[in-house]
């Protein structure tokens, strides 16, 4: 009974970290950050008089998604040269 018991925790833990790491990896978890983050500096750059507000908040929403997606020739670089396990 406690080894069935072990096993079911296993298992909704797993179920949990595939979950968890779906919603990290998720195209609408990055559009929802990179939207707030550009309502947000547009308020900061509004409130600090900018001459541009809602052209000068796209370069941190942008960086934000950029700093997002996967580049394979950094990664493949990292796995080989910097990855030890």
């Amino acid at each position: 009974m406690a080894q069935n018991k072990e096993i079911r925790e296993i298992k909704e833990r797993n179920a949990r970290v595939d979950t968890d790491k779906s919603w990290e990896t998720s195209k609408t978890r990055r559009a929802i950050i990179g939207i707030s983050i550009y309502l947000i500096a547009v308020f900061l750059f509004n409130l600090i008089k900018t001459p541009n507000p809602f052209l000068d908040a796209l370069i941190p929403s942008l960086a934000f998604i950029l700093s997002t997606l996967t580049l394979p020739f950094f990664k493949q670089w990292w796995l080989k040269t910097l990855y030890k396990k």
